[in-house]
């Protein structure tokens, strides 16, 4: 039979992880017999992150569809909220600092412990405790107190009624009993962790595959797919070339490596919409970028419609900010044109006059900077090529330059990078941490040093209101001081594409987060898979 290809559309997911990734190695299956075969209980995929670690209490599948955990809530196909450790969605004070929620009775972890309200309250107190090195612990500031009342109830109470909390609650649930007896940082629940989710986890071999079996007393079902291998692949012709010789089900790829699928009979591609943006950081510390003139023109200067065209194949959307032009949240207006004779004139006016290379000059100084991509990201090298290419046009000359990440990450306070972010179940979570500026220095947050006296207030005007209108109106005025006063290029939102093995029957994606890992893509609910008959 031909491949099939299905497109699917759907309402908004929540954070991604920072992650890191390494390439795989050798065949996922080696040595232990999980890896892709001819039946239907047994999967392989191939993505381009792993986790730096498995327990939620430093971070992990906070953005849900974890597979080892459940939260509170999680999210269905069109990324509505619906109850999962939790009985209901949470009952709500009206002063919105209050929020309940009942839980299910007769849970257990994979070890046969039950499942009770003292794991959520020690999941939460253990995040948000000083020593616990989780870097995204911030998301949850707005909690005063989290307490058990019996068995099966928790109660938050806040400290402001922050509106987009019922969507922090999909965060997994660790085990109180086997988490508390090792170092929260550094012990062996980060790699050996105990959940109440549809899979357990059998291997961890770093740097190149997890590897997973299903959960029999899970208590949403025992899944069909019993064995589910996750292997860790960053570059993408690798990843690529291993899907096509059979040693992957299925994979994430870059738009123009999946159309070579588009045709192969006995699999499907999947394009999924995304909230996952790629931007060029601005840094405030470099002497060109923290030049307004330099910012503004840059953000004329580039091409987005043309880069969505040749670098996605036509598979994303031009981007002019942290949120999606189609985002209900999106400030209408602040699109951008493509308008390079207007960005000559803004860096003329500036004092920015071409040198005899055509690059200008200022003040004795070439306006020239670095922009780093990592290694093995052949979308963010295209990017970033395209980017250099429409920027020398306007004569600012952009050195585009590989990196990994632990050797890029120490320079981006000088260095521009071309970045990947986005999560789209509330705006508070593209927008605050990439452009508050009490955000610099927070691990990968506000990368910029971007610092607006005006988005500062309105961001913590949205944060703190339960008023859809008044957070609309602070958001727009948001993304309007950001059009004014860009600390970024934004460039594309891209559509992922995935292409698997056309013998399994009701798969989906989501609108997804920028994370493209275990938890995303058509396997976000693998545990609800079904064999075609």
């Amino acid at each position: 039979m031909p491949a099939r290809t299905v497109r699917t559309a759907t309402a908004m997911a929540t954070a991604a992880v920072v992650l890191t990734a390494a390439t795989a190695c050798s065949a996922p299956g080696d040595g232990d017999g999980d890896g892709p075969g001819g039946g239907t209980d047994s999967l392989t995929v191939g993505v381009t992150q792993e986790p730096e670690t498995l327990s939620p209490l430093l971070g992990y599948g906070k953005e849900g569809n974890s597979k080892l955990f459940d939260g509170l809530l999680t999210h269905d196909a069109k990324m509505n909220l619906r109850p999962a450790l939790a009985t209901h969605l949470p009952k709500v004070s009206e002063d919105g600092r209050t929020y309940t929620y009942d839980l299910r009775k007769g849970v257990t972890f994979s070890d046969g412990r039950p499942f009770t309200a003292k794991d959520v309250v020690y999941t939460y107190e253990t995040i948000l405790d000083k020593k616990t090195n989780n870097a995204s612990k911030g998301e949850l500031d707005a909690i005063e107190s989290v307490r058990a009342v019996g068995g099966h109830r928790v109660v938050f109470r806040l400290k402001y009624p922050y509106a987009a909390f019922a969507e922090r609650t999909v965060l997994p649930i660790a085990s109180q009993a086997v988490a508390s007896k090792t170092d929260v940082n550094t012990g062996s629940y980060n790699t050996k962790p105990v959940g109440t989710g549809p899979y357990i986890l059998t291997s961890w071999r770093k740097g190149e595959k997890l590897s997973f079996k299903a959960n029999p007393h899970y208590w949403g079902g025992r899944p069909k797919v019993k064995r589910f291998t996750v292997a860790v692949i960053e570059d993408d012709d690798v990843r690529a070339t291993r899907l096509r010789s059979g040693d992957l089900n299925g994979a994430i790829l870059p738009p123009n490596l999946a159309k070579a699928y588009e045709e192969d009979e006995g699999k499907r591609t999947f394009s999924a919409e995304t909230a996952d943006y790629r931007a060029v950081t601005l840094p405030s510390g470099n002497p060109v970028t923290r030049d307004k003139a330099v910012r503004r023109a840059l953000d004329l200067a580039v091409d987005r419609k043309a880069m969505v065209k040749s670098v996605l194949s036509g598979a994303g959307k031009p981007a002019y900010g942290p949120l999606p032009t189609d985002s209900p949240w999106f400030a209408k207006g602040t699109e951008r044109p493509h308008d390079l004779s207007r960005a000559k004139k803004i860096l003329a006016k500036a004092g920015w006059k071409p040198g005899k290379d055509g690059i200008r000059v200022k003040h004795g100084r070439r306006a020239a900077f670095t922009l780093w991509y990592f290694s093995g990201d052949k979308l963010r090298q295209d990017h970033a090529l395209a980017y250099a290419s429409d920027a020398k046009k306007a004569g600012i000359d952009v050195k585009v330059q590989a990196g990994s990440r632990e050797a890029v990450r120490p320079r981006l306070g000088h260095d521009a990078m071309l970045m990947g972010n986005g999560f789209p179940a509330d705006p508070d979570f593209d927008l605050y941490p990439t452009l508050h500026s009490s955000q610099i220095g927070d691990g990968w947050n506000n990368l910029a040093h971007y610092r607006d006296k005006t988005v500062d207030e309105q961001l913590d005007i949205a944060r703190r209101s339960g008023d859809a209108k008044v957070r609309k109106t602070a958001y727009d005025k948001v993304q309007r001081a950001l059009a004014e006063n860009p600390g970024y290029t934004f460039l594309t939102y891209i559509d992922h594409v995935y292409v698997v093995d056309d013998k399994w029957r009701g798969l989906t994606t989501q609108i997804e987060p920028h994370d493209h890992g275990i938890g995303a893509g058509p396997w976000w609910d693998l545990q609800d898979w079904q064999p075609e008959e």
